[in-house]
């Protein structure tokens, strides 16, 4: 049974969306350098979630008086079983809808990641290392939004 909090629940922004997060979201973008550039640790949403079946990254509604790092560790903890040892912190990118806003947590593995090793929630039905130059899988929308700007973060 996932986690539930008074924050959790639909919104409008100042740009007429419909986000899942009443003081907004956050979530984790775990990445490494990979053959073809850059990859990232991503889930495949299980269809019953918002945007289902695609891939994004671990996250959502961040708790009253939760900071976005917070939140996103919490999130990445409950949905892909990452601790937060298993990481070092990076840069935060903010997508700000006015109203609303969806934070990205950059962050790397400390050591190799296998994602067969991880221990997933109901919200996920698989995780992988995928390309970000060349996903090959249809990502969350928010996510290929946010893709460009992310890019020039991770390298």
């Amino acid at each position: 049974m996932p986690h539930t909090s008074p924050t959790d629940g639909w919104t409008t922004c100042d740009l007429g969306h419909r986000h899942w997060g009443l003081v907004g979201a956050a979530g984790l973008l775990v990445h490494r350098p990979g053959p073809a550039g850059p990859e990232a640790l991503l889930q495949h949403r299980v269809e019953w979630s918002h945007h289902g079946g695609t891939w994004g990254t671990p996250g959502g509604a961040l708790h009253e008086g939760e900071s976005a790092t917070e939140g996103a560790l919490r999130e990445a903890g409950e949905e892909l079983g990452l601790l937060p040892g298993q990481l070092t912190l990076g840069e935060l990118s903010v997508d700000d809808h006015g109203g609303w806003s969806y934070s990205t947590v950059l962050a790397t593995p400390v050591d190799e990641l296998d994602p067969a090793r991880l221990v997933l929630d109901r919200e996920s039905t698989e995780v992988a290392w995928v390309s970000l130059a060349d996903p090959g899988v249809e990502l969350h929308p928010g996510l290929a939004a946010a893709l460009p700007t992310l890019l020039g973060l991770v390298g």
